[in-house]
């Protein structure tokens, strides 16, 4: 909060309070300080800036204070440069909180740090100060320069501030260790760290410690794990547990979990919740969960929507439209069903044409739970800062499709030449979707997939289902 009393511009501004708390003054002791002040008493006058902040007067507090900073005292060269941070200019700020850094005051150097970094763009000045701050035991700038270290690529060095930060700790550089132990393939630090984060309370570490577990076929502990984030109120953990249930056949329950991760604007779940309640005979909340899918672009579920508009009210109209969407989006049993339609209504041309060139179909198998966390993890370490961004859905569609159509093979040792002459595509492509597929599984013996790997990949995997797959 702010640290002048009833100043609007600074409540909720998370900056620190004035030091010299520890001396709260009556009149009597205001008159004392002031004669003590004026004599030269260097903490009196900084007791006096203390003072006059707390009464919400500045300019008395900020006068004080440069008589007690000029005099020797850093708290009040500290206190400066909070005052100039809000109040004053990042010229006057920067000068006071070099003036208490530089004779060794840590909440100086880290805020010094902070505002060479956020405001000047100063990232090499801002280094210095936060490793000065970090190697006199400041976990803040400890964390701080691991992540300056990470966006220039000096991985070695990031993981060690994170260390410094964790084991003082910090459950986000706890966290952070374990995702670059992952990227790495080190499972065990993974593990660790992950695990110490998610019992100090981080709800990510949790959630993608519960991840790792069933990527590593260990569904009971995921699903304490997915509990703990659960707790929390973490929407993908919620969303894991509704698949638990709904594997156990627990409907009601699995219900419960997916709607709370529905509510959240998770298209995915508001689909499977809409699937739940149709097996529960709730037509209307199937109808509610599938139309707001729909409405965010899922056509399996605007597919599934337009069926209940048609069953459930005989809206021929609406059911058309979602029909539409679905297909347009590659859907084939909303494209056969649109043609139904159209043909019905008089639009034979228009059906005929559904028909004979219907899109390209889309992944819509249920993927083995394992590989899915495994896509789930990797999306999320690819996001984690701010690298271009995968979609988790791709990564399941190139690792389900893999699954789906080498399942025909008892021997797998020479895989790649059995798809390349089953298929027909060239060996390049098949090479790069196993290379790719690896990475997934395995992490670290590669880099992460960019996007446009990904993409090509993807059209890869779509071929070889189209040339391979199940009919």
């Amino acid at each position: 909060m702010g640290w002048w009393p009833g100043d609007r511009e600074t409540t909720g501004v998370l900056v620190p309070a004035p030091r010299g708390r520890e001396h709260e003054t009556d009149a009597d002791g205001e008159t004392d300080l002031l004669l003590a002040a004026h004599g030269g008493d260097a903490r009196a006058a900084h007791l006096l800036g203390r003072h006059f902040a707390q009464q919400g007067d500045r300019s008395a507090a900020r006068h004080w204070w440069e008589r007690a900073a000029s005099a020797g005292n850093m708290d009040s060269a500290y206190n400066l440069g909070v005052w100039h941070e809000k109040h004053g200019s990042l010229r006057e700020a920067v000068r006071w909180y070099e003036l208490a850094a530089g004779v060794g005051d840590v909440e100086a150097a880290v805020n010094l740090a902070t505002l060479l970094l956020e405001q000047r763009g100063d990232v090499p000045a801002a280094r210095r100060w936060f490793e000065t701050a970090a190697r006199a035991g400041s976990r803040t700038a400890a964390r701080r320069l691991a992540l300056i270290c990470e966006d220039g690529g000096e991985t070695k060095a990031a993981g060690e501030w994170h260390r410094r930060a964790a084991t003082d700790g910090d459950l986000a550089s706890a966290h952070d260790l374990g995702f670059l132990a992952y990227a790495f393939g080190e499972e065990d630090e993974t593990l660790r760290w992950w695990e110490l984060a998610a019992r100090g309370g981080h709800t990510d570490a949790a959630y993608h410690l519960g991840l790792f577990l069933r990527a590593n076929q260990d569904p009971e502990g995921a699903e304490a794990f997915y509990r703990l984030a659960a707790r929390n109120e973490h929407p993908g953990a919620a969303s894991q547990l509704g698949g638990i249930a709904l594997s156990r056949g627990d409907l009601r329950t699995a219900r419960a979990w997916f709607e709370r991760a529905a509510h959240t604007g998770r298209i995915d779940d508001q689909r499977t919740a809409g699937f739940v309640c149709v097996e529960l005979s709730d037509p209307r909340a199937a109808s509610h969960w599938f139309g707001r899918a729909a409405a965010g672009g899922d056509p399996e579920a605007a597919f599934n929507y337009g069926l209940l508009l048609i069953a459930e009210h005989n809206d021929l109209r609406g059911g058309q439209h979602w029909f539409r969407q679905a297909a347009q989006a590659g859907h084939r049993r909303a494209a056969a069903e649109l043609a139904s339609l159209l043909s019905a209504a008089g639009f034979p041309r228009e059906a005929e044409q559904w028909l004979s060139d219907p899109p390209s179909p889309a992944w819509d198998r249920a993927a083995e739970p394992e590989l899915v966390a495994r896509a789930e993890l990797t999306a999320a370490a690819v996001a984690r800062r701010g690298g271009a961004p995968l979609k988790a859905c791709d990564l399941t569609e190139i690792l389900g499709t893999w699954d789906l159509v080498t399942r025909p093979l008892r021997d797998h040792a020479d895989v790649m030449a059995w798809l390349t002459r089953q298929s027909g595509l060239h060996p390049g492509a098949v090479e790069h979707l196993a290379s790719v597929r690896a990475t997934l599984l395995r992490p670290g013996t590669a880099p992460w997939p960019t996007p446009a790997e990904v993409e090509h990949v993807l059209a890869t995997a779509r071929d070889l289902r189209a040339r391979l797959g199940p009919r």
